[in-house]
C-alpha cells in the first residue's frame, strides 16, 4: 500500500530547480534516504512532503488522498516531521515535551491521558533516555536533545516518518541504535531519511532519491541507485564501492 506518493511534482525555491515532473510512490515498510550535496534542495523536497510549502506544480498523496484535502490535524495523524535542527525558547521537562507528539489525537482542551504518559516514558527507554523524564529541556546536550525529538516523533505514532538528518549531534552508538530502532519491526509504516552518510543509507534503507545539483532526480532500490558511478556523480567526488561481511561500502577516493 502506497503511504505517501507525489505524482508530476516539480519543486523550485529561489530560482533553484529541486525536481521536475517528479512522480514516485513510497509503501508501508520500506525505508527512503535522500541524498545530496549541500544546498540541493533535500529538506526543502521532505517540507513539501509535509505540506509546509507549496509546490509549483504536481500533487503529493498521503494514504492515496490529496495532501492538500486534508485538514492539518489529519496529517499530523497520519505523517510526522522531524526538523533539521531543534530549538527551545520556553522551559519545560523531557517529559513534555515528548508528550506534545500526542497533541493530534487529543480532543479540544482534552489533557493527556496515562496511557498516552506511558507509552512517552516507554519511547524514551528505547531512545536510552528512560532517567530523563524530569530533566529540563533546556540543560540536554545536542545529542540528548535530537533524541527528544526522536522520542515525540515516535509517540506520534504516524504510519509516515519524515526525517531531515536524524542522527545529527549523535555520537556513532547512537546513530545506529536510533537507525535500527527506526527500521526495524516497521511493516505499517515508512520512512524518509534526508542523510548525508551514504553508507548509513546503504546500510538501512531499501531505496533512495537523488537529488543532483542541477535538479534533475534518480530514485529507485539502493542496490540499483547506490552505486560508484550514480554516488560520484551526485557528490563530484570519487566514491569507491567495498564489501565486508555482505555489507556495501563507499570510500572517497
Amino acid at each position: 500500500m502506497s503511504l505517501i506518493s507525489c505524482n508530476a511534482l516539480s519543486v523550485n525555491i529561489a530560482n533553484k530547480q529541486v525536481c521536475e515532473n517528479l512522480s514516485l510512490s513510497i509503501n508501508a515498510g520500506e525505508n527512503w534516504a535522500i541524498l545530496g550535496m549541500n544546498g540541493c534542495g533535500k529538506t526543502t523536497f521532505l517540507h513539501h512532503l509535509a505540506g509546509l510549502l507549496l509546490a509549483q506544480s504536481g500533487v503529493i498523496y498521503i494514504n492515496e488522498k490529496p495532501l492538500h484535502a486534508l485538514t492539518r490535524k489529519e496529517t499530523a495523524q497520519q505523517l510526522s516531521l522531524l526538523l533539521q535542527s531543534q530549538e527551545d525558547h520556553f522551559p519545560g521537562t523531557v517529559l513534555e515535551s515528548v508528550l506534545i507528539g500526542r497533541h493530534p489525537h487529543l480532543k479540544s482542551w482534552q489533557w493527556e491521558t496515562d496511557s498516552d504518559k506511558q507509552l512517552a516514558l516507554d519511547t524514551l527507554t528505547a531512545v536510552g533516555l528512560d532517567n530523563f523524564s524530569e530533566r529540563a529541556i533546556l540543560t540536554l546536550s545536542g545529542g540528548e536533545r535530537q533524541r527528544v525529538a526522536l522520542a515525540t516523533l515516535l509517540v506520534q505514532q504516524a504510519n509516515i516518518r519524515l526525517l531531515d538528518e536524524p542522527v545529527n549531534h549523535l555520537d556513532i552508538h547512537h546513530q545506529h541504535e536510533v537507525m535500527k530502532l527506526l527500521t526495524s519491526n516497521n511493516e505499517n509504516t515508512a520512512n524518509v531519511f534526508v542523510l548525508h552518510d551514504v553508507n548509513l543509507a546503504t546500510r538501512y534503507c531499501d531505496h533512495a532519491l537523488l537529488i543532483y545539483a542541477d535538479g534533475t532526480t534518480r530514485h529507485g532500490i539502493c542496490t540499483e541507485v547506490l552505486t560508484e558511478k550514480y554516488l560520484t556523480e551526485l557528490y563530484q567526488y570519487p566514491l569507491h564501492e567495498t564489501r565486508h561481511n555482505q555489507r556495501r561500502w563507499f570510500m572517497p577516493g
